[in-house]
């Protein structure tokens, strides 16, 4: 009996104690959430740090335009005097279709993916989880998966080439790519033999469970035939940072 009494004396401090803090933390996250969802909360700041990168990227875009204009000058300076910058400018100019710096136009195909829409009465699918109802980073993969598979001689996302080092990356329903964002829908183009290329996006795999969205949940999918698909020049770097070997 006498080692009970520090036992219920602890018990005495430390439930009230619990219930304190309890208490502090239901108030400071009610506080934090203002009445609302927390996620939402959350949301919003990682809207507002893609923002503020974004306007970082558009700056320093400026400034990699500008030094690339004076380094192009300082070049074509350079050969005009020295017949060995001359050659190896040409040079250079050989492999720059290979890398996607020049832009393409030719017959090809485009496809659009977009979120799903509202029904006639305002509502969504009622079985419906929220990550249903957008388009994912590997919905956008599996079609440019099956572009290239299907001999696309070019491929861009949006208003941008894809080259071998860009990585387009999803957060939320917002697409990154190359330090720029874009909001639905997501439009991929590709030059090459339409059929071909149609035929690569019916066997890829990834784009035939993407399209059971599509009929279940109402998600947008639209392929488009053109006789004639521009494809600009990729503008940005093709230093590799990191690389790996591909286990065989």
């Amino acid at each position: 009996m006498a080692g009970g009494k520090p036992h219920q004396k602890a018990w005495s401090i430390a439930v009230p104690l619990v219930c304190l803090l309890a208490g502090v933390l239901l108030a400071t996250t009610r506080q934090a959430a203002h009445g609302g969802e927390l996620r939402s909360s959350g949301d919003t700041r990682l809207s507002d740090l893609v923002r503020a990168a974004q306007v970082d990227v558009a700056s320093a875009e400026e400034t990699r335009t500008r030094l690339r204009k004076e380094t192009d000058d300082a070049q074509q300076r350079a050969a005009s005097s020295d017949v060995a910058v001359a050659d190896a400018l040409a040079d250079v100019r050989k492999l720059e279709p290979a890398v996607g710096m020049t832009a393409l136009t030719g017959p090809g195909l485009t496809v659009t993916l977009t979120d799903a829409a509202r029904t006639a009465n305002g509502q969504y699918a009622s079985d419906a989880a929220p990550d249903d109802l957008v388009v994912h980073q590997q919905d956008l993969q599996s079609v440019l998966n099956a572009m290239w598979v299907g001999g696309a001689e070019a491929v861009m996302v949006q208003d941008q080439r894809i080259v071998a080092t860009s990585a387009p990356r999803c957060i939320g329903n917002t697409l990154l790519l190359h330090g720029r964002t874009y909001s639905p829908p997501y439009v991929v183009s590709a030059i090459g033999n339409a059929d071909t290329l149609q035929n690569a996006l019916s066997v890829e795999r990834g784009v035939a469970i993407y399209r059971q969205y599509v009929t279940r949940f109402g998600l947008g999918y639209r392929v488009q035939a053109s006789d004639s698909v521009t494809v600009p020049a990729y503008s940005g770097s093709l230093m590799l940072q990191l690389a790996a070997e591909v286990p065989r």
